[in-house]
């Protein structure tokens, strides 16, 4: 019995680790949704008179760069630790925001936005590896806490920035430079936070060492490899260490594209079908965000509890039923009913599912496996607004949340085969 009481222990909420990257966390979401929500979509139309095609492409570069350096940076993370990983990356989001207080063309905001999405790209790979070795072992650690509280860090900061955005820009004046200014305090605040993270947690050490027992690797143990050497060495090590259900990987995908589907109609939806004030949209975004936000911890320590099965399958059933059931309301407060239960299910989802992903990441190259994991998983949030206009377009304005609804109903059901081919697995090794 004691020895299933360890294996079910909590990480500690108030470890220095969980307080810092919820921290930087909180800012760097703060940051990114001040500029890409609030700020640069009005600036860079209004103020600088560039076409929404050029602010669509930009805000691509983002999501490019923060996607296609996820893995690299695990990968980084694994060689030089966490420390100076995210205080090089944090850095480069006080020169994005540098760069945009100056760009007066398409070109250098551009590339003020990829290198944004660039510091932005070790957050979640460096998070989630620090969260799954507190948690110990990678089969029966107790980490849906701590990704609910995470969780909760990144949508309060999401949120809050935004509406602090607007504030400062009703009671200020219009003064664009003075917002920028806010947003450039907050980058230099949160690369401060990122030096006080440790270097490396417990026993948890350079895989750019050779560590090989046999009579090639005697002869050098301690020798640091070159980078291509030490490349090759793990991407085998990720190839014979990995050992996910191939379902993994679309589910990882479709995971966020159910995500990416709502994100560019949800505001169209609301004031075209719904017909609702600015006022009354922010508080369908209070229903459903802060629902989210509030059940995001208790819904983690259930999941710490109970395990992340039932919680995934009536989070991606209760989530199909909504959005499907928000598709077609027309009335405000069935609307809010609707919006309410989806916040609700995606606080069942999120915690469960960051730490079903936990239970899959091998000991060897966390880093790296997890940087790959989120790699998948931001591609669907590539994918699903370009899937999401043609359908709005083309087909009509509920097809984004009804196919988000099929979506979730898929999810639910590659969940129900990993789980019984990992468990049938796990029966006859």
């Amino acid at each position: 019995m004691s020895g299933k009481v360890a294996e079910r222990m909590h990480i500690n909420l108030a470890s220095p680790f969980i307080m810092e990257m919820w921290v930087i966390i909180f800012l760097v979401e703060f940051v990114k949704g001040s500029l890409l929500v609030a700020l640069l979509p009005v600036y860079m139309e209004n103020i600088l008179g560039l076409s929404v095609t050029v602010v669509g492409f930009s805000f691509a570069m983002q999501y490019l760069g923060d996607n296609l350096f996820r893995s690299p940076s695990g990968w980084v993370m694994e060689r030089i630790g966490y420390r100076w990983t995210m205080t090089g990356a944090l850095l480069l989001i006080l020169v994005a925001v540098g760069l945009i207080i100056y760009a007066k063309d398409a070109l250098w905001l551009s590339v003020a936005c990829l290198i944004l999405g660039i510091g932005t790209s070790p957050l979640w790979p460096c998070t989630m590896t620090g969260i799954t070795e507190l948690a110990g072992s990678t089969k029966s650690g107790s980490s849906g806490a701590a990704m609910g509280a995470v969780e909760m860090a990144s949508l309060a900061g999401t949120g809050i920035g935004p509406i602090t955005v607007n504030f400062l820009m009703d009671h200020g004046g219009q003064s664009y430079r003075a917002v920028f200014l806010v947003l450039m305090g907050c980058a230099a605040a949160v690369a401060a936070v990122a030096l006080l993270l440790p270097s490396r947690i417990g026993s948890h050490a350079p895989h750019a060492v050779v560590r090989d027992r046999g009579e090639e690797g005697a002869a050098v143990v301690g020798r640091r490899m070159k980078p291509l050497e030490s490349l090759k060495r793990t991407w085998h090590q990720v190839r014979t260490s990995l050992k996910v259900s191939r379902l993994l990987f679309p589910a990882l995908f479709l995971q966020a594209f159910a995500i990416g589907l709502m994100t560019p109609v949800v505001t169209l939806f609301a004031r075209s079908e719904l017909h609702v004030t600015p006022n009354q949209f922010s508080l369908l975004l209070i229903a459903g965000g802060g629902i989210t936000v509030l059940a995001l911890i208790p819904a983690g320590k259930l999941v710490d509890r109970i395990g992340t099965t039932i919680f995934l399958n009536i989070g991606f059933l209760l989530a199909a039923g909504s959005l499907a059931f928000f598709s077609q309301v027309r009335w405000l407060p069935l609307a809010f009913c609707a919006v309410a239960l989806v916040g609700i299910s995606y606080a069942l989802i999120l915690p469960a599912w960051n730490a079903f992903l936990a239970k899959q990441v091998p000991k060897g190259e966390r880093g790296t496996v997890w940087g790959l994991f989120l790699t998948l998983q931001g591609s669907g949030m590539v994918a699903g607004p370009v899937i999401s206009g043609k359908l709005w377009d083309s087909v009509g304005h509920s097809a984004p949340f009804l196919a988000s609804a099929f979506v979730m109903v898929l999810l639910f059901g590659l969940h129900l085969l990993i789980v019984h081919r990992t468990g049938r697995k796990t029966w006859t090794s």
